[in-house]
């Protein structure tokens, strides 16, 4: 499952990305019983400027956040905690792409006391199953996108970042 990169803050090269990147793609993949060699997701590795622009251009909002994605196909299921139509190796094999900002991940985890490549593993997670068609906007679809990621992160020895 390649993982392409694109790095546009020199302080992601210090924090072992590629690696970790694959890692919680792969276990989003393989919790969801989904081949990861037949999938490529891109990440944009960015600072807050650069996430604030894209938080703007394409959500409206003029402050700087942690990830963003951009699922290549419309995934999400119609019902309210169904899951989602899962990508056709056929045709989707492109999940899309996510932009991940450097400062805000670092805050963020300082903020927590948890180690920067736990959080960064979170986001990740999180962001694949926003390419997947996950969701939290509606109630059942937060609870089974909460369930999943606390699974997958599990198995990747994080604890659960919904506890307090």
């Amino acid at each position: 499952m390649p993982v392409e990169i694109v790095v546009e803050d020199k302080r992601w090269t210090d924090v072992g990305l590629e690696s970790l990147c694959t890692l919680a793609v792969e276990a989003v993949l393989n919790t969801l019983d989904l081949n990861p060699t037949s999938f490529t997701v891109e990440i944009l590795a960015c600072d807050d400027a650069r996430i604030a622009d894209l938080n703007r251009d394409f959500r409206g909002q003029t402050k700087p956040t942690n990830v963003l994605s951009w699922p290549s196909v419309e995934r999400a299921a119609p019902k309210d905690g169904d899951t989602p139509i899962f990508p056709c190796l056929k045709r989707d094999a492109e999940l899309g792409d996510i932009a991940i900002s450097y400062d805000t991940c670092a805050r963020e985890a300082d903020q927590a006391g948890k180690p920067f490549a736990d959080h960064l593993l979170h986001l990740i997670v999180h962001a694949t199953l926003h390419l997947l068609g996950y969701d939290h906007q509606r109630d059942q679809d937060a609870t089974l996108m909460e369930r999943i990621e606390v699974m997958t992160l599990g198995k990747l020895g994080v604890d659960n970042p919904y506890w307090c």
